[in-house]
């Protein structure tokens, strides 16, 4: 059974410029990647849990920010499959952010691999509004496809 986990993706309108928020993975292994590292905010769903309450949940959990409350706030942007084999379900709603990332959300990995030793890491350790494309760039690439999603569902809403 592959693992399942479901994220929201905030977006906003800059300058007739989509821009979507998405937070870059803390502890060692990522610390210098970039390009294809980041990731919509997202966890895995336990059983009996439901997708869009996890994804609410979170958010506020690695990032700080209160997710709306009303479900009619968020789009269905549907589910993608990484590389790993994970399924990712996804919801995009349109909010904004004040530039503070308010960890509240840490991970216990071995590190160095291998060693036995336990080491306390915050799931996130960076996060930013990008502009669509440099989004796409930085996102894990199963994930930049909730962006072409995303902007096809708000170029119909537009007409």
């Amino acid at each position: 059974m592959p693992k399942i986990s479901a994220g929201l993706l905030m977006y906003r309108i800059r300058n007739k410029c989509l821009e979507v928020f998405i937070v870059h993975p803390g502890g060692p292994f990522w610390k210098d990647k970039d390009i294809g590292a980041w990731s919509i905010p997202k966890g895995e769903v336990e059983e009996g849990e439901g997708l869009l309450e996890r994804a609410k949940k979170e958010l506020e959990e690695e990032t700080g920010i209160k997710p709306p409350f009303s479900d009619e706030s968020f789009i269905y942007l549907g589910e993608v499959k990484q590389k790993s084999g994970k399924i990712v379900h996804a919801w995009a709603f349109e909010g904004d952010w004040n530039g503070f990332l308010m960890r509240q959300s840490f991970t216990e990995i071995e590190y160095p691999k291998g060693s036995g030793k336990k080491v306390k890491i915050p799931e996130v350790d960076k996060a930013a509004f990008f502009n669509s494309e440099e989004a796409k760039l930085k996102l894990n690439p199963a994930q930049a496809e909730f962006i072409d999603r995303l902007k096809n569902l708000l170029e119909k809403n537009k007409k």
